[in-house]
């Protein structure tokens, strides 16, 4: 059972409310959408998902392996050693730290983050490092022992990040703006492939519909800070709602 919900959400800047959730749940499915037109509130509910940003008030409780954890006490780095991880909508350069050893710092416990630590092959497992081998040979980047350049690369690197972490459910904020197509489908079959492997739950915010339509088994409609609508794919795309607001029919 795994269950990301949250009652009287909401959020505000300067008394101008933009997100009220009266209640709202994810998890349920291995990979759920959310969608909605720009400036619905999907990046600002994402970010007080993962205590990144501060809610003005209203409670998110995270229940996995029969645990309740409230996570409005909780900084975001806690929250993500619990389990929520979220990947980033802006891509984050790692101009200093080359591609593999980006991918070991992502495994590196809090307490081992030392330069010594990070960057010594002898303090990971065998396991880890042939983990970060596979995930080498399996996605293309021009140095995989250098540094991500490309915008692609660097998107791709921090999808690779969170995936080899193996949180309990990750929220993906515009996984594949900037990729190329076949980049795409390849990140979308390794989603679907860890949440059979290892029971994770992905919460996808794109605009890329057909990505939304092909791989969702629910769909979330967030529309000016409010959660109009939500279903199966197919009673998504036929809400007359969701047609007029956001699909243009």
């Amino acid at each position: 059972m795994m269950n990301l919900a949250v009652r009287n959400l909401s959020k505000s800047y300067h008394q101008h409310p933009v997100l009220n959730l009266t209640q709202a749940s994810f998890g349920k499915h291995s990979i759920e959408g959310l969608i909605g037109p720009n400036g619905a509130g999907k990046s600002t509910l994402m970010g007080l998902l993962t205590r990144r940003i501060p809610p003005t008030e209203g409670s998110i409780i995270f229940e996995v392996e029969d645990k309740h954890h409230d996570l409005i006490p909780l900084s975001s780095h806690q929250v993500a050693q619990i389990g929520l991880v979220k990947t980033n909508q802006r891509i984050q350069g790692f101009e200093s730290l080359t591609i593999r050893d980006s991918l070991r710092l992502a495994c590196t416990p809090p307490t081992q983050e030392t330069l010594k630590s990070v960057f010594s092959k002898e303090q990971l497992s065998e396991a880890v490092e042939a983990e970060i081998d596979d995930y080498l040979s399996r996605f293309t980047f021009n140095e995989p022992d250098g540094y991500a350049r490309s915008a692609g690369e660097k998107k791709l690197l921090d999808i690779l990040r969170c995936l080899i972490l193996k949180p309990k459910m990750l929220l993906m904020d515009e996984p594949t703006a900037g990729l190329p197509e076949d980049v795409t489908q390849q990140v979308m079959q390794e989603i679907t492939r860890q949440t059979k492997a290892n029971d994770m739950r992905i919460v996808i915010v794109e605009h890329d519909l057909e990505l939304i339509w092909s791989f969702c088994e629910y769909v979330h409609f967030l529309v000016d800070g409010e959660m109009l609508f939500e279903g199966k794919p197919e009673d998504v795309k036929a809400n007359r709602v969701v047609a007029e607001k956001y699909l243009g029919l």
